[in-house]
């Protein structure tokens, strides 16, 4: 994801799950593939990831190397989340000096409390 709407509309309306590392917003959308249930319809059904990584976390080499870090473990997982998936991972300060392993523990615990949410939600629609 690279639209500032596309950031407002995840960081609104889907569901929110954190950790002392990382915070994840996820939204999966209930309507038709074809429209991807994003309003305005702009959806292939392919999962879209952004990443927010502030100040806070360090300087620009810093946000740029948890960034790169962030995008291999998500990269890794794309295959469990499912189709026309919308998930924004933010970064907290921790992450800057966390090992990957530690990185990759609590990206897996947020996206099963995402994916537990987002089902049980649908479900109920």
């Amino acid at each position: 994801m690279r639209r500032p709407e596309d950031f407002r509309l995840v960081m609104r309306t889907g569901k929110r799950a954190g950790t002392r590392l990382l915070a994840a917003h996820a939204m999966i959308p209930a309507a038709a593939p074809a429209a991807g249930g994003i309003p305005g319809g702009r959806s292939s059904g392919a999962v879209r990831v952004g990443f927010i990584v502030s100040r806070a976390v360090g300087p620009a080499v810093v946000r740029n190397r948890v960034k790169r870090r962030l995008r291999e473990l998500i990269r890794v997982r794309l295959a469990a989340l499912p189709e026309g998936c919308l998930l924004v991972v933010r970064a907290h300060p921790g992450a800057a000096g966390a090992r990957q392993a530690d990185l990759a523990a609590d990206l897996d615990l947020v996206l099963g409390r995402l994916l537990r949410r987002q089902v049980g939600a649908l479900r109920q629609e």
